[in-house]
């Protein structure tokens, strides 16, 4: 009776229409009032349509019905709505009053189990896995009990009872061992950690060197053949570790073996009594390692251990023991040159050695072989790649050694640029090419910032970088595969403020998924700081449904750990969807996605009703709320040549056009959107206290938030304070107004000034972008005096009307000097060859053989500014 009551909502559910769903249930309600099945469900859907507040009052009025959850729909239907609503002890309360109906009912238990290991409710799913063991003699659930005594223990604040629950876990283990039920791999290694957690290392070696069905796990398992290496190293047992070592690498060419060889080694000849141990120690090892050298399909790896047992020798005191580092290095790059993975090979060991005398022996190396491989490059694909990790050592050495003088970094860039494109080569889209088209444009951003990084000289800055634009252009007309160029054109091209190129190439980069939170930060939110805000919020949304998708999913995956008795990945998982749910990247794409919201067009009615139904409770912070974000942020991303603790050298940190957003950021952006709301509410105490909370925030920033986003929350602070003076009608506003209107006018470009390409390039737009993004503020704030009959109201409407129409004056003037001035002032002052221009010979290369991509770089960042005060222009003629 009851499930065919509910068929019409379950049918609307799975088309899906959740407004015909909503509409079934009132209608059956209607009917019968008390019908718990029809409740739930429109808990269930009340929760999807974003109506949280509603939902999760229904749903708590049908769990405090202990009748009610008798019912398998009331059961289903809350849990998924609890589920939505991210309620998981709500959730494990529907199953808990459910089995007090079927005590004994194993799926229930079970739906326990993976509610509380979904949400990390170690306790809980502690419980329900001792529950499902007594009701059941299946030996998954021993190993889920042990599961969770180890997550309990490992997450555990309580010094007590941490040690019990181990010892608990460690004897259920045992008994599985002896009851011959531990059968896999994945098993073990739970055995492995919850011995590992209690520091029971020689334990563990005596467990990893059993003999019989243990034995043949282990050997038939390449992680656990290294975990073995590693433990047997921190017992101490260093011959043991160097026999497991030599085992393990006859067979295989593993560079976490090499790694662990080499610390046993080291550890061996720190403890020799003599010269002579120590020396043999590091034949024996060098001897193997040439042995394996010689082996096919092992070469690369041995060769490259030779020198990782040089440098650590080093690093531990001991020499040249096992060879000079330094020696060892030109000799694999001699081998390996040819290979494209060989400058990541060796940077590593360069990096580890700084000395000047260190140094100057590879400038020295690098001096001998560089013209030969330059003049060699066009013999082969190999002699190309050559040449490329030459080059790429060059840059890293001028990096170590200090170089600051632009002209030794802009030196030699143009046979890099005629290889990388004008060669044959290029235009067979050979990868050497495209990676020497890469570092003709690092070198000119890293000779650019050196050169102009006075405040007077930035106009000269922009002139190289547009320069460096067009050689990464070039680059990827040539190969449209390089990621790399594609990153690098994407940076200059917003340090440029030119959103919408850097927005076309972004497109093609195809990211998806995970890599919404680790390479989203690339472009969400420039285009709300250059007033490209219906683009910026299509990322926007994609990400928040990234987060949205990956919260219902997750759950998932983690369920099917213990279903498939992947027990080792649990700690991961549970590690990854923490990172996620918690990520400043979702924070920032978050707040960047409701100050978009708020230039959406409508009218009072709709803007008020906007700020007055946002949820700020969900988007409120704390110190301990922000210092448990994780920043899964990629920022290595653009292969750099320089380790990343050279900031003078980081091209990644110099291309950045405004800081990256951080906990200060998080927390402007998420006050402002609780101040807009309690001002609409007409709730002055929270309003005030938000007030106080934002202006410590700015006052307290260093240099975390852009000049634009000070000015913005500086501007919501005098909007919410002119709301508050406002609010008692015996009280003036007019100086607070007039302050207020002075930070708009003076950021939108005056029609007496004339618009230069460097303002436009750097200032101009930003800053035009903030104000409108204030003026927008300001009326809600007018829309709120006016609902609240406040004298007020007129006396701003007036005043932003006035606003308006000289805005959209300059604006309209500032629109129509973009459209005919800036083509030919790019070719004028950016492409000018000028006396004593270090990138002269850049000039003249991108000028001649590459002038149709350059006419289509300037044309880009021509299209791209016309575009921005366009929006703009849009935007300030809706906000009437």
């Amino acid at each position: 009776m009851e499930g065919r009551q509910l068929r019409p909502i379950y049918d609307a559910l799975e088309l899906p229409d959740t407004k015909h769903a909503l509409n079934e249930c009132d209608k059956l309600l209607r009917k019968h009032p008390n019908h718990y099945g029809a409740q739930a469900l429109k808990t269930f859907i009340l929760a999807r349509s974003g109506r949280p507040n509603e939902a999760l009052l229904l749903g708590q009025s049908v769990l405090s019905t202990p009748s009610a959850v008798a019912s398998a729909h009331v059961q289903q239907g809350l849990s998924l709505a609890f589920r939505a609503l991210g309620c998981p002890r709500e959730e494990i309360m529907v199953y808990t009053a459910a089995l007090a109906f079927s005590p004994n009912d194993e799926s229930l238990h079970t739906k326990v189990f993976m509610a509380a290991a979904r949400n990390s409710m170690f306790k809980e799913q502690h419980h329900a896995a001792v529950q499902l063991s007594k009701l059941s003699k299946q030996q998954k659930y021993v190993w889920w009990l042990v599961v969770s005594l180890l997550l309990q223990a490992k997450h555990s604040k309580d010094d007590v009872a941490a040690p019990v629950q181990l010892k608990l876990a460690e004897r259920l283990v045992e008994k599985a061992v002896t009851d011959g039920q531990l059968t896999s791999t994945e098993e073990l290694r739970v055995y492995l950690d919850v011995l590992d957690i209690q520091d029971k290392h020689e334990q563990m070696a005596e467990v990893m060197a059993a003999n019989g069905q243990l034995a043949a796990m282990i050997s038939n398992d390449p992680d656990l053949v290294t975990q073995r290496i590693s433990l047997l190293i921190k017992v101490g047992a260093y011959d043991k570790a160097i026999s497991a070592a030599i085992a393990a690498l006859e067979s295989r060419d593993n560079w976490a073996d090499y790694k662990l060889y080499i610390e046993a080694v080291v550890a061996l000849v720190g403890q020799a009594a003599d010269v002579e141990a120590r020396h043999s120690l590091a034949a024996d090892i060098s001897s193997n390692f040439e042995k394996w050298a010689g082996v096919r399909g092992k070469a690369r790896g041995a060769k490259l251990a030779q020198v990782a047992l040089a440098t650590r020798m080093h690093e531990a005191g001991h020499g040249d023991i096992a060879g000079s580092p330094e020696v060892l290095i030109w000799s694999y790059l001699a081998e390996f040159q040819q290979k494209a993975i060989c400058y990541s090979d060796i940077m590593q060991f360069i990096v580890a050695r700084r000395e000047p005398s260190v140094l100057e022996y590879h400038r020295t190396q690098l001096e001998q072989r560089l013209p030969a491989a330059r003049d060699s490059a066009a013999n082969s694909d190999d002699a190309a790649q050559a040449w490329v990790n030459l080059e790429k050592i060059r840059y890293l050495l001028q990096a170590l050694m200090g170089e600051t003088d632009p002209k030794a970094w802009a030196a030699d860039i143009e046979p890099l640029l005629k290889f990388g494109l004008g060669s044959s080569q290029a235009r067979k889209k050979q990868p050497s090419c495209s990676d020497m088209a890469l570092i003709a444009s690092q070198r000119i951003i890293q000779a650019a910032f050196f050169a102009y990084s006075a405040a007077n000289q930035r106009e000269q800055l922009h002139s190289a970088l547009f320069k460096a634009l067009c050689v990464l252009e070039s680059g990827i007309q040539l190969n449209d595969s390089s990621f790399l160029l594609k990153l690098y054109a994407i940076r200059v091209y917003l340090y440029l403020s030119c959103y919408e190129r850097a927005q076309t190439i972004y497109d093609t980069l195809s990211i998806k998924h995970v890599q919404q939170d680790t390479l989203g930060h690339l472009i969400i939110g420039h285009g709300m700081a250059l007033g490209c805000f219906a683009s910026d919020m299509e990322f926007c949304y994609n990400g928040v449904t990234f987060y949205d998708r990956f919260r219902s999913k997750m759950p998932r995956d983690i369920e099917a750990v213990y279903q498939q008795g992947t027990y080792s990945n649990v700690q991961d998982f549970l590690e990854f969807q923490s990172n996620i749910v918690h990520s400043v990247q979702r924070e920032c794409t978050h707040r960047y996605a409701l100050r978009g919201e708020g230039f959406e067009y409508g009218n009072a009615k709709e803007t008020l009703a906007r700020w007055e139904e946002a949820d700020v409770s969900s988007i409120e912070h704390t110190e301990q709320t922000l210092s448990a974000l994780h920043d899964n942020r990629d920022v290595l991303v653009m292969g750099l040549l320089t380790p990343k603790d050279m900031a003078q050298w980081d091209l990644e940190l110099l291309t950045r056009s405004t800081p990256m957003p951080g906990h200060d950021w998080i927390q402007a952006f998420s006050l402002v959107p609780q101040v807009m709301h309690y001002l609409v509410c007409a709730d002055n105490e929270p309003l005030q206290e938000k007030l106080s909370e934002l202006t410590l925030v700015v006052d307290n920033t260093s240099g975390t938030l852009s000049r634009q986003d000070v000015l913005l929350a500086r501007g919501i602070i005098d909007v919410g304070s002119l709301y508050i003076q406002a609010s008692d009608p015996q009280n003036g506003i007019d100086d607070q107004l007039g302050r207020l209107l002075s930070v708009i006018r003076t950021n939108v470009p005056s029609n007496e000034l004339e618009p230069s390409l460097f303002s436009l390039s750097s200032d101009s737009i930003r800053n035009l972008t903030a104000a409108t993004e204030l003026f927008t503020y300001m009326l809600a704030l007018k829309h709120a005096l006016s609902a609240q009959r406040l004298p007020a109201a007129n006396a701003v409407g007036i005043a932003l009307s006035q606003l308006r129409k000289e805005a959209l004056k300059s604006v309209n003037a500032l629109r129509g000097w973009v459209d005919k001035n800036t083509r030919a002032l790019v070719e004028e002052q950016w492409l000018a060859e000028n006396d004593g221009d270090i990138f002269a010979d850049v000039t003249r290369f991108v000028v001649g053989s590459q002038k149709q991509t350059t006419s289509m770089v300037a044309k880009a960042c021509t299209t791209s500014w016309l575009r921005s005060v366009k929006n703009l222009l849009s935007q300030w003629e809706k906000c009437s």
